[in-house]
């Protein structure tokens, strides 16, 4: 479901220094099940960081000691800060787990009982209290067709119709 995570720059990125602060956010309606499927993508050492400012504890989320802190943690820090509405109507994100994949965590949400979607409103401000540089990128897809947007900080409402 999640697209690339196409972040690389010359010489490659580091573990501590990387020249973009960026999430990728991408939402796609699942008509046959009624739901909404939601990945979102951050790097990790961000990530972390963001979390141990919100949390003032020790955070590390690809060796945790305490996998059910840190599933707690990822799952209430994004759903604080990705807010979904269909047809108008707020949905409840339903957290499924995450992982991680290349130099990112991604997390996985589901939103049940959507038998169709004719508008998407998504306010996202993922790590935008942590860099002032920081940019979501989102992604919908609904019925095939797929719509992106970018929000620079401090811009965080995107709309999309099909």
């Amino acid at each position: 479901m999640l697209g690339s995570f196409l972040l690389s720059a010359p010489g490659g990125i580091t573990d501590s220094h990387h020249p973009i602060y960026v999430s990728v956010t991408e939402i796609e309606h699942n008509a046959k099940d009624k739901t909404l499927e939601i990945s979102c993508k951050i790097f990790t050492d961000d990530f972390e960081k963001a979390l141990r400012q919100q949390y003032n504890t020790h955070i590390d989320l690809l060796n945790p000691k305490e996998k059910a802190a840190m599933e707690k943690m990822v799952s209430g820090y994004v759903m604080t800060h990705l807010l979904i509405k269909a047809d108008g109507k707020p949905v409840a994100l339903q957290y499924l787990g995450y992982e991680q994949q290349e130099e990112g965590i991604v997390s996985f949400y589901q939103v049940n009982n959507i038998a169709s979607v004719k508008k998407l409103e998504v306010t996202d401000n993922i790590l935008f209290e942590y860099k002032k540089e920081q940019i979501s990128i989102i992604h919908t897809i609904v019925n095939g067709n797929r719509k992106s947007t970018k929000l620079v900080n401090p811009e965080e409402k995107a709309g999309f119709e099909f």
